[in-house]
C-alpha cells in the first residue's frame, strides 16, 4: 500500500481527494489546521496530522510526525486561501499572510519530505489555479501566490529531474468548494474596501459575490471529484504529464497564454 500526504482536507478539494486515493487503495495522511476537522477525518479512518503552512514550526512538527508514521510515496499541496480585493488596497501583511501559507509553508513542507524522497522515489503534485496562468481583478494577492507556486514547480521539476522524484501541477478552474466562504474572514480582517477608490466597484461587485448567495451556478463549474480524477492520474501514471489543466477556462487560458497577446489575455482578464 502506497501512502501519500495530503494537506488541506478540511473540505472542498483535500477532502474528495483523501476519500478517492483511500478508495484507490492508497494510506492517506490527511492535515487540517482545526482540531475540529482533525477529528473529523480521524473519525473517518484517516491518518490525521495537524498543519498550519503559515507556522515554521507546524510545518516541522507535521513533517517529522508523518515521516515517523512510515514510508511516504507522494505529497499533494493542496492547503491554500485567498484574500480578495483590489491589488491597490493590499497591505504588506496581508501579502505577507497569503505568502507564508500558500507558497513558504508549502515549500517548507516539501523541502523537509525530499530528502526522504530522494532515498525512496516519490512524487509532489503541487495545486496551482488557472489564476497560476492569468490574472483577473480582485484576485491579485492569490494569483501572486499561484504564479510564484507555478514557477518553483518548474524549476523543482527540471532541477529534480536526475532523480526519482516528479513534481506536477494541476490547475484547476471553477471548482465547487468553500474557498469563497472562507476568504470572507481574511478580507475583513485585511481589506479597508471603505477607505479604498474603488468603494463603489466593490459594492457592485465583490461584496455581492462574497456575502450574497449565487443567483445560478457558474456554467463551468465542476465538482472536487474532477481534480481528484487528475492528482489520481498524476500519483498513478509512469510518466504523469508536467501540468492537468482541470475545467473548461483553464484550458482556455492556457492555450491563451501560448498564443494570444498581452492586450487580448488583458481583455479576457477583464471580462472574467
Amino acid at each position: 500500500m502506497k501512502t501519500v500526504l495530503i494537506t488541506g482536507c478540511s473540505s472542498g478539494i483535500g477532502l474528495d481527494a483523501a476519500r478517492h486515493m483511500r478508495e484507490r487503495g492508497w494510506r492517506v495522511i490527511a492535515t487540517c489546521r482545526k482540531p475540529g476537522d482533525i477529528e473529523a477525518r480521524r473519525a473517518e479512518g484517516f491518518d490525521t496530522l495537524p498543519l498550519e503552512l503559515g507556522d515554521e514550526d507546524s510545518v516541522a512538527r507535521c513533517a517529522k510526525a508523518a515521516l515517523a508514521l512510515g514510508r511516504i510515496d507522494a505529497l499533494v499541496n493542496n492547503a491554500a486561501f485567498a484574500i480578495p480585493g483590489a491589488a491597490e488596497d493590499l497591505p504588506r501583511g496581508a501579502l505577507r499572510a497569503i505568502f507564508e501559507a500558500n507558497l513558504f509553508g508549502t515549500h517548507d513542507l516539501t523541502r523537509r519530505l525530499l530528502p526522504h524522497f530522494r532515498a525512496h522515489g516519490g512524487r509532489v503534485v503541487n495545486i496551482s489555479s488557472v489564476l497560476g496562468l492569468v490574472g483577473i481583478p480582485w484576485r491579485g494577492a492569490y494569483v501572486a501566490t499561484k504564479f510564484a507556486l507555478e514557477g518553483l514547480t518548474d524549476v523543482l521539476r527540471v532541477e529534480m529531474a536526475d532523480t526519482g522524484v516528479r513534481f506536477v501541477l494541476i490547475e484547476p478552474g471553477p471548482i465547487g468548494t468553500l474557498i469563497r466562504q472562507n476568504s470572507i474572514p481574511h478580507f475583513e480582517r485585511w481589506i479597508n474596501w471603505q477607505a479604498s477608490p474603488r468603494a463603489d466597484q466593490y459594492r457592485r461587485t465583490l461584496l455581492k459575490r462574497l456575502y450574497e448567495p449565487a443567483a445560478k451556478k457558474d456554467r463551468f463549474e465542476l465538482p472536487p471529484s474532477a481534480v481528484s480524477a487528475r492528482i489520481a492520474e498524476a500519483l498513478e501514471s509512469t510518466n504523469p504529464h508536467p501540468r492537468y489543466y482541470v475545467t473548461t477556462p483553464t484550458r482556455i487560458a492556457g492555450f491563451g497564454r501560448r498564443l494570444l497577446s498581452t492586450r487580448a489575455l488583458d481583455w479576457f482578464a477583464r471580462r472574467s
